[in-house]
């Protein structure tokens, strides 16, 4: 950055006082945008990390007064120094502000925050004094004047935001450091609350997530990241040991409506959720039998167990909600009558089609040729999609992929092999189940791509594939596989499962409803980034049809999100985004988490991984493979968290 006049950003000083602007030394290590909303203009910003100032009409004393105050307010109290001590720096800061300072308060705040640094247990009070500490020195002219001359200082206009490097990665943002503090505890019921104040689906979450919380612990740092998800499992199944009702807090809006949800998946039962906290009339209509969308018919069962999602969505229902199965809007029943019947719309359906592969004869409907997500959905509902064959070979990457090939062997198949065009580094697959699967003995086809179906009389025999190499990083950042010419060979097989991708049908839209709903190329419906508002203002949506296929969190956050707009909408209030809004994407710009960052902490205690089945023994069932934490050990692992709260402000 060039039009920032002063920093002392993660320890690194640059001080363009005195400068012209043409000759500001640039700011390395932040990119912090130039305004947070609207028209505000950021001015500075001041956090965990130091200072960064823009406008030389910041006042820095009342900066500090501001950010002090703010991380007073959010100090837990359990800990002395931090609750004692922030006090004292925010009132002592408040009195210079005022016009009322001493001299020796400029040495006190250096002391105490000091004491409050060294002494404090969790981040918030490690690092909240840091940009006041450097203030004091490299603005120590300011602070004496705003004590000599005994004026009042003028308040700026800030905004701030609790976060942490976990909490900030989660696309729900959980309050993480408070949920696992609370197991630490043995306050296994405050902990499981915390959850679902965000979450009503803990239970599978804790066992399908894809962790983006644990590749920002700063835990990660030292040894191990800490086991957020499991310790997210180990509350829910105590819960559904103990058979207690969840506690929800439900507070009713002013006016309550009639809402319909399209899709009982992740997205549509958070949506669902939120909205009856709210006190609306909720009906989901549901294409299956079952509740869980994609996440009942697209994960097996050794991976999430129905009796979970069961139970889980059993809450959901309690509070009110109504679930419509074997309902497919489009078709048995229209979107525009829906429409009539109802204030507001939510359209949660998943990415329930198959991406082609390109590759001839794969339209022809020869008999072993079953696309990943009808493979999976059949062995979901207890169904070998294909008796006849017991040598396999799955093409793709992703989850999906791993997926197929793990199922497999649990309905009896012999032979079976992953075909992937990159390597195993660029596979978009969860690491630990690739791991899995490895221990289980797929075989790996690496920089191996699908050329031709080999078939006889209709039925599949093999696939002729060719070999890859890697050429130049193409639109994802990957570098793109190339053919490798004359090198290509068979695998034998009788059952070819392409899971390359998955696909959105947007069947449903029809007549004046769904003509006003626009759509991109890729078959996803256009909203409006933070109000998950459609082109129709009575629909909105999120999940898979809107961002293509994700994971299963980024749904539930997305629908949450929808459910907060449709209340307002059905309350006359403006849709708009927040505050947080913004804040998550100044973040994404200032980052929350620096991996190299220096902790000055021990290592050592590395994750507590749940045990699991042996491979041999555990691919031969559905059963689920991992156990759960044991209280003791779910204790243990929570210890291990460093509670990384730290506070951001900006002035605008």
């Amino acid at each position: 950055m060039t039009d920032v006049f002063f920093s002392s950003w993660g320890g690194e000083i640059v001080d363009n006082r005195g400068k012209e602007p043409e000759n500001y030394e640039k700011i390395k290590g932040i990119a912090l945008p130039s305004q947070f909303a609207g028209k505000e203009d950021i001015r500075a910003l001041i956090g965990w990390y130091g200072i960064v100032l823009r406008s030389r009409d910041v006042n820095i004393v009342d900066l500090c007064r501001a950010y002090i105050t703010a991380v007073q307010s959010e100090s837990c109290g359990k800990c002395f120094t931090c609750r004692v001590g922030t006090m004292v720096l925010a009132d002592t800061l408040t009195k210079i502000c005022r016009g009322n300072g001493d001299e020796g308060d400029i040495d006190a705040l250096v002391r105490v925050a000091e004491v409050i640094r060294e002494g404090s247990k969790c981040n918030l009070g490690q690092t909240g004094p840091i940009p006041l500490l450097d203030a004091v020195k490299l603005f120590a002219e300011d602070f004496k004047r705003a004590v000599q001359d005994k004026k009042p200082i003028l308040e700026g206009n800030y905004h701030y935001k609790l976060t942490a490097p976990c909490m900030d990665a989660c696309p729900i943002h959980l309050d993480i450091p408070r949920y696992v503090e609370s197991i630490k505890e043995g306050k296994f019921e405050e902990s499981l609350n915390t959850i679902v104040e965000k979450l009503p689906l803990p239970g599978v979450v804790g066992r399908v997530c894809v962790r983006p919380c644990e590749m920002h612990c700063r835990r990660t740092i030292l040894d191990e990241p800490i086991s957020i998800k499991y310790l997210k499992r180990f509350v829910a199944d105590d819960n559904l040991k103990k058979k207690k009702k969840v506690s929800f807090k439900q507070t009713p809006s002013e006016k309550t409506g009639k809402v319909a949800i399209i899709g009982a998946g992740p997205a549509g039962l958070a949506c669902a959720y939120h909205l009856a906290l709210k006190g609306h009339t909720v009906t989901i209509y549901e294409r299956f039998g079952e509740p869980g969308g994609m996440a009942a018919m697209g994960i097996p069962d050794y991976r999430l167990p129905r009796n979970i999602l069961g139970f889980e969505v059993e809450q959901i229902q309690k509070m009110g909600v109504a679930i419509k199965y074997n309902t497919v809007v489009g078709k048995d029943i229209k979107l525009s009558d829906i429409e009539k019947e109802s204030e507001a719309i939510f359209i949660g359906i998943g990415a329930q089609a198959s991406t082609a592969m390109g590759v001839e004869g794969e339209d022809k409907g020869y008999g072993g040729f079953i696309p990943g997500i009808e493979y999976l959905q059949k062995i979901n509902v207890g169904v070998d999609p294909y008796p006849e064959g017991k040598k396999v070979v799955v093409v793709g990457g992703g989850n999906v992929a791993i997926d197929c090939v793990r199922s497999s062997f649990r309905i009896g198949k012999e032979d079976v092999n992953l075909v992937y065009r990159r390597t195993k580094r660029e596979m978009p697959a969860d690491h630990v189940e690739i791991k899995d699967a490895e221990e289980e003995n797929v075989t790996f086809h690496y920089l191996t791509n699908p050329k031709k179906i080999l078939t006889r009389e209709g039925m599949v025999i093999g696939v002729e594939c060719i070999r890859m190499e890697l050429g130049e990083p193409d639109e994802s950042g990957r570098r793109r596989p190339v053919p490798v010419e004359g090198s290509e060979f068979v695998i034998d097989c009788d059952i070819l499962v392409p899971a390359i991708g998955q696909a959105i049908d947007l069947g449903l839209l029809e007549g004046k409803s769904g003509d006003n709903v626009k759509t991109t190329r890729k078959s996803t419906l256009v909203v409006d980034e933070f109000t998950m508002q459609t082109s129709n203002p009575r629909i909105f949506s999120a999940g898979d049809c809107v961002t293509g296929p994700s994971a299963l969190i980024n749904a539930c956050a997305g629908g949450k999100r929808a459910a907060v707009n449709i209340d307002c909408f059905i309350n006359g209030k403006r849709l708009e985004a927040t505050d947080d809004d913004y804040f998550d994407r100044l973040f994404n710009d200032v980052k929350v988490f620096d991996p190299r960052e220096k902790i000055g902490f021990l290592g050592g205690r590395k994750m507590l991984h749940l045990p699991m089945l042996p491979p041999e023994e555990r691919k031969q069932t559905f059963a689920e493979v991992e156990k759960g934490y044991h209280f003791l050990e779910a204790k243990a692992e929570a210890d291990r968290c460093l509670r990384c709260y730290r506070v951001g402000m900006i002035a605008v």
